[in-house]
């Protein structure tokens, strides 16, 4: 009778006004307890902030030196930005955040870290090495205002790479690689050995392949025959790279502002570069969706590594012969992955590598470790199986929200609902301005425009007038009248009558 006293509010499902509201608050009060309790933070990622998903989308360019990985950012705003050098020598040595901001100038990486409004706090951990290679290059571009781009060092060869650059270059890659929404992998088609530097920064990029896009840039500077050459050396050195079954998507192109050499393979290059730039400007649409599909893949990881965790405290002893235990649990740690993908019907794709697993675990006192608490799991369990579904199908309606085909219901809704994260995921839908204002181009110089059904468009002459002589030549023979010919007439000029029967 009275059994509205004792409801438990609780239980109801939580209502959130956007997508990116929601997983903060699911994150905070269901996935973040597991990596707490299991120092996920200390093996695998930093703890999330609110700035890591309030973030814009980011493109990370990685390639060896040279590759036109700092021209690629100026051709994409057509305009240069603070802290700029571009030459045949290695010139970027350093990691430039490139985003957007009303008054110019350069933000050094120690002040950058402790920005509470910025994502780069975590970078701390890379040390001061680091922070004085990092900056921030903030510009006044509309193509800023949706995305922001990440300019990395050329990739040397030899000791210069892996011993004087006094950083962990592969960690902070991976770190990004986390983060971002793009990697560009960017290659000379001049220079396409890849240096076992290289290689080994390709390979700290794994797990994020649905991220990963490939540029053959310079395409302009060889020939239509050596184009040919190159394309498919490309692909040998990437297919004993990347190690996947299928075939690597490659986009080829000149991306600069100088003229082409060879111009025979325009077309080719003005159909690379509209792929490319449609797939970069779907970023701001896709962005929830990555980083809900992020969020999945971390709390994934975390109930992996809370049973790894929970299975070496378990079988430590609780007296004498830790260390010996620990060097030896260490060494068999394939079995233990292989035991828990038994118990609990997991994937081997969902466990973490295993060298660097064994390398963290060495530091690590195994008798701190705290024991399985299935509480903590079943918390995340119902977050994948039901918080992240209702999130999920809210995504489409901030779709239909952020079209611009809805303007006008965008308008009120704006008007109705105040909140800075909501305006900012409504307002970052679309950007355009730089280069990608020539995506779809309606002018008469687009993309495309003055062909087929478009031919003279935008001339002065109707494009009849070019063959009209001609058309009066056919229209005189048929012997007209008063301007004018019979139905029979017409008939028996038609070059296929037997469709008129």
């Amino acid at each position: 009778m009275f059994s509205w006293l004792t409801r438990d509010d609780s239980k109801s499902p939580a209502i959130y006004d956007t997508v990116v509201e929601g997983l903060k608050n699911i994150y905070r009060t269901k996935l973040l307890p597991l990596e707490q309790g299991y120092q996920f933070h200390d093996f695998h990622s930093p703890q999330l902030d609110d700035p890591d998903f309030d973030a814009k989308p980011m493109i990370l360019l990685v390639g060896q030196y040279s590759t036109g990985k700092t021209t690629f950012i100026k051709y994409l705003l057509e305009r240069d930005f603070p802290g700029i050098r571009i030459g045949p020598e290695p010139t970027t040595d350093r990691f430039i955040a490139v985003m957007y901001d009303d008054k110019e100038g350069i933000i050094p990486g120690n002040a950058l870290v402790v920005d509470p409004k910025k994502q780069f706090k975590p970078l701390t951990k890379f040390g001061n090495a680091f922070l004085n290679r990092f900056q921030c290059s903030v510009v006044n571009s509309p193509v800023l205002k949706g995305i922001s781009i990440v300019d990395t060092p050329g990739i040397l060869s030899g000791e210069k790479q892996r011993v004087d650059r006094g950083y962990d270059f592969t960690g902070v890659l991976e770190w990004f690689a986390e983060r971002v929404d793009r990697i560009i992998l960017l290659f000379d088609a001049h220079k396409l050995d890849i240096s076992d530097e290289f290689r080994r920064s390709i390979e700290a990029l794994r797990g994020h392949d649905d991220k990963i896009r490939i540029v053959l840039n310079k395409a302009d500077m060889v020939d239509h025959q050596q184009l040919m050459r190159v394309y498919g050396a490309l692909m040998w050195s990437l297919g004993k790279v990347l190690q996947t079954p299928e075939v690597a998507r490659v986009y080829i192109g000149s991306f600069w502002d100088q003229p082409l050499r060879f111009d025979t393979n325009r077309r080719l290059f003005e159909d690379e570069e509209q792929d490319l730039f449609r797939d970069l400007q779907s970023l701001p649409r896709n962005a929830t969706l990555r980083k809900l599909n992020d969020l999945i893949k971390r709390a994934r990881l975390a109930k992996v590594h809370a049973y790894i965790i929970s299975s070496l405290r378990k079988d430590m002893p609780s007296m004498f012969g830790k260390d010996g235990k620990k060097k030896e649990l260490i060494k068999g740690l394939s079995t233990i992955y292989e035991q828990i993908q038994r118990e609990h019907q997991i994937s081997p794709g969902d466990f973490p590598d295993i060298k660097k697993m064994q390398e963290c675990l060495a530091n690590h006192d195994f008798t701190k470790f705290n024991p399985l608490k299935p509480r903590l799991l079943e918390v995340v369990d119902k977050m994948l199986a039901e918080d992240i579904s209702r999130l999920m199908a809210q995504i489409p309606h901030e779709d239909v929200i952020q079209a611009p085909s809805n303007l006008h219901a965008r308008n009120q809704l704006l008007e109705s609902i105040n909140g800075h994260a909501f305006m900012h995921n409504v307002a970052s839908g679309y950007y355009s301005g730089g280069a990608f204002d020539g995506v779809e181009d309606q002018s008469p110089f687009g993309y495309k425009k003055g062909e087929g059904i478009d031919a003279g468009h935008g001339e002065p002459e109707w494009i009849v007038n070019k063959l009209k002589y001609d058309y009066d030549a056919k229209f005189e023979a048929l012997g007209p009248i008063n301007g004018k010919v019979s139905g029979e007439g017409e008939y028996l000029s038609i070059e296929n009558p037997v469709v008129w029967d």
